[in-house]
């Protein structure tokens, strides 16, 4: 199994899961045309595509998502909620299942993790395939135990380090905007999402991808600061920028 990732950030999120036959997008919150650009860096044609899966309705998720569907006909896997929000209305076929689920697209194996997240009905992936687990676990404001009963298995992890919490309570946000943010179903500061890594164990088989970091309210060397809490070395850690993602990685089942 193999991921990658179009872009990770506030502008706009989409990643790429390849297993056997099969290759999945969770989320695309790009243009039509920005998403083609970004897949022809990863070597990618749309209509390679199998299926979209969608975490949560919020745009820098899912403002491509029915464009894209359209346009070469690509299925959307939705919760029920996500799909009431109307917001992939329009896409090529919609595929509605609900929180908790568990179902087969192509070779991959996919479980949706409910999260706290301000969101009509927000989900996060397990894909499983051939032994191999890769878990993507952004937006959400709390680390609950239902979370990490979930994710304390994954060969490899894309994780959100939001912001720092100094940094957002001192910028430039409105406080509305900083409550939403730093609240228990905003986004993981930087201390959150470390401490989620010590529960789940620190270091791990396979890569783990620091994701959907603040360009406002963060700074690679506060997450960093934050991973070394946690981890011996930041050897095996992947950055996942808002500009060009990351090229291709491997899952590795444990040996």
């Amino acid at each position: 199994m193999q991921f990658a990732s179009l872009g990770s950030g506030s502008k706009g999120n989409a990643t790429l899961v390849r297993a056997g036959d099969t290759l999945l997008m969770v989320d695309c919150g790009f243009s039509l045309r920005e998403t083609m650009r970004r897949l022809e860096r990863l070597a990618v044609h749309p209509g390679q595509l199998d299926a979209i899966l969608v975490t949560h309705e919020h745009s820098d998720h899912c403002a491509g998502v029915a464009m894209l569907s359209r346009k070469f006909g690509i299925p959307v896997y939705l919760s029920h909620g996500t799909a009431g929000t109307g917001r992939c209305d329009g896409s090529h076929r919609l595929h509605c299942f609900n929180s908790e689920d568990t179902f087969t697209v192509g070779a991959l194996d996919v479980r949706a993790v409910t999260v706290p997240h301000d969101a009509a009905e927000p989900c996060q992936f397990l894909l499983s395939w051939g032994g191999q687990t890769l878990g993507i676990l952004t937006d959400l404001g709390s680390v609950t135990p239902h979370v990490l009963e979930n994710f304390h298995a994954c060969h490899s992890l894309l994780l959100e380090f939001n912001h720092d919490l100094a940094m957002l309570h001192a910028g430039s946000y409105p406080p509305a905007l900083k409550r939403r943010v730093g609240g228990d179903w905003g986004h993981l500061n930087n201390d959150q999402a470390a401490q989620l890594l010590r529960q789940l164990g620190g270091a791990r088989a396979g890569h783990l991808v620091v994701a959907h970091i603040s360009e406002n309210n963060n700074s690679r060397q506060k997450a960093e600061e934050a991973l070394l809490s946690v981890l011996d070395s930041l050897d095996g850690v992947v950055w996942a920028e808002q500009a060009d993602g990351f090229d291709w990685l491997a899952v590795v089942q444990d040996t």
